[in-house]
């Protein structure tokens, strides 16, 4: 059985205190340190400051032993891009004690002995810090007492007595192969010449498709906390990730599965969910939808063959890869015609929520797109601020094999961003294009000269 991709789910509010409303008033968008911390915290700093200067140089106010930063509960993770920041810019601590009221340190552990913890308790701690945005750190702490870099993440994910280095980690796990990983296994990078800056590790949430190329990466790097879909084993260094799986995991309660939100019933296709779910309506399918109903069609034709339509996801905003995987499971079925359309109606979710029907094929995703004559050209609208989608990625990855892989520094990946808009720029130089011709944007003869 395949390991299941888990549905990001959203957090609470923010903090409904009168400074804290205030400030996202005044600063809705900000992005700055001081937007990320309690507006009282600010107060409390002048007050020291001149409690400190009346108290004069014979009274002088006890410094704080190490920051201890706010707990954030409620801020939404909202849509991260693609890049991460991680492996050898993340620098991360090592071994420390958790920490906490007022950031003093409590009393270390001992042995590194195994805490029991199911799957979906360590995803499920795991996504507390995403939603929470922590900023990253390897000298504060979160309230938790919990360290805020890579390691200390992973720490807090597999509830350990304390915070451990990328080094310590393996002590409280053992190595696993690929095939073996599971929701809440890790991929460790440790690199003893350089432990500090060298090292990353992350969490492991699940495969994004059928070929085991993607996952979905739960991970404590600048700015803060992310889960994001990352190619295997990383972005960078990728032969020197090693798989591992904590030594303390247990089976799961019956019908409860990794990733899934306590007290919230699993959607229809999801394990443990019911048989099947009603059909939403047509309104939920096609281009410009953005829902979690698409993100579950997703993921139920990933289930039944169709996976190789997805460079990375299935995701809630409808793609031409959500419409070439409904049509290869359409056409699996023996339609044509008006029935293999690639928008799911009625019959289609039917097979696909009960199970039933005929699998799709390897290979059988349906025909290339073709737009302007060109063949495997997808049109303008897969390439804008905002598109993430598998030509994307096709694009990024012929744009490197070409000599224009210089602008890229992670990926290419399904977001278009400015590093592509770049590349692209790039190469229609090249060809000799200029002002309008050469605006980073590819056009069909652009795409068919850099794929011929």
């Amino acid at each position: 059985m395949e390991s299941p991709v888990f549905e990001e789910f959203d957090p609470a509010s923010d903090c409904d205190c009168p400074g804290c409303v205030h400030w996202r008033r005044v600063l809705p968008h900000s992005q700055s340190g001081r937007a990320t911390a309690h507006p009282a915290a600010h107060r409390a700093l002048a007050l020291a400051a001149v409690a400190s200067t009346a108290l004069g140089a014979g009274h002088a106010v006890p410094a704080a032993a190490a920051s201890h930063a706010p707990h954030r509960s409620g801020v939404s993770a909202g849509d991260e891009p693609d890049t991460p920041q991680g492996g050898p810019d993340t620098p991360q601590g090592g071994k420390a004690p958790l920490h906490g009221p007022g950031g003093r340190p409590a009393k270390p552990s001992v042995t590194p002995k195994p805490t029991a913890i199911t799957r979906t308790e360590i995803i499920n701690r795991a996504k507390t810090w995403v939603a929470a945005k922590v900023p990253y750190s390897m000298n504060d702490y979160w309230s938790d007492g919990y360290r805020q870099d890579c390691s200390g993440y992973v720490s807090m994910a597999w509830k350990l007595p304390g915070n451990e280095g990328t080094g310590r980690l393996p002590q409280y796990s053992e190595r696993i192969s690929k095939e073996e990983l599971q929701p809440g296994d890790i991929l460790l990078f440790h690199n003893p010449a350089d432990r500090d800056s060298g090292s990353h590790v992350v969490i492991f949430g699940g495969w994004t498709d059928s070929t085991h190329s993607y996952y979905i990466a739960y991970e404590q790097t600048r700015p803060h906390t992310r889960r994001h879909s990352t190619p295997y084993a990383y972005w960078s260094d990728s032969d020197q990730y090693v798989p591992y799986r904590y030594k303390g995991v247990t089976p799961e309660e019956p019908g409860k599965e990794p990733g899934t939100v306590p007290g919230k019933e699993p959607a229809a296709g999801e394990p443990g969910a019911p048989a099947a779910t009603p059909y939403p309506g047509a309104a939920y399918f096609g281009p410009g939808a953005h829902n979690k109903y698409v993100t579950l069609l997703g993921r139920m034709l990933v289930a039944r063959g169709a996976g190789g339509s997805y460079a990375s996801g299935p995701g809630p905003r409808w793609t031409d890869a959500d419409r070439r995987a409904t049509q290869a499971f359409q056409l699996a079925q023996g339609w044509t015609g008006a029935d293999a359309d690639g928008l799911p109606g009625p019959r289609t979710w039917e097979l696909l929520v009960t199970g039933k029907g005929k699998d799709v094929k390897a290979g059988a995703e349906g025909p290339p797109p073709s737009s302007h004559g060109v063949a495997g050209y997808p049109g303008r609208a897969m390439f804008r601020p905002g598109a993430s989608n598998t030509y994307v990625t096709q694009l990024g990855r012929q744009l490197v094999r070409k000599g224009f892989g210089g602008f890229y520094k992670v990926g290419p990946g399904p977001r278009w961003g400015e590093a592509d808009r770049r590349a692209v720029e790039a190469f229609q130089r090249t060809q000799g294009w200029r002002g309008g011709a050469a605006d980073g944007y590819p056009g069909p003869e652009t795409w068919r000269r850099l794929f011929s």
